[in-house]
């Protein structure tokens, strides 16, 4: 696949370049590894380099942008301790419900 046809079908999908969503999918990955890891045999440090973050100091504050809280934090939190934090900053990357999906919503309600 062209290059040029890679990124365009990325902008069209996601909204953001392909490498962007692939940084994404990594971090998702290492914030899934964080929840299910047990705190006393695994750290932030080898769960963040296992998703090819070796820039520990960016990966955590980067983290703590998209997710709302620091890697050790999500790694300490028991897994049935309820919704965890909501993201924020500039790298909150969720997409709002579509106007169309909202009125389906409230029409079937």
């Amino acid at each position: 696949m062209p290059e040029r046809t890679l990124h365009r079908a990325s902008h069209e999908h996601f909204g953001i370049a392909p490498n962007r969503c692939l940084w994404l999918r990594r971090m998702h990955l290492a914030r899934r590894a964080l929840q299910l890891a047990s705190p006393t045999s695994a750290s932030v440090t080898s769960i963040a380099m296992d998703h090819g973050f070796w820039e520990l100091g960016r990966f955590a504050a980067t983290y703590r942008q998209l997710f709302g809280e620091t890697p050790s934090a999500t790694l300490r939190r028991p897994p049935d301790s309820g919704t965890p934090p909501q993201p924020s900053g500039p790298l909150d990357l969720s997409v709002p419900p579509s106007p169309v999906a909202a009125s389906a919503r409230h029409a079937a309600g």
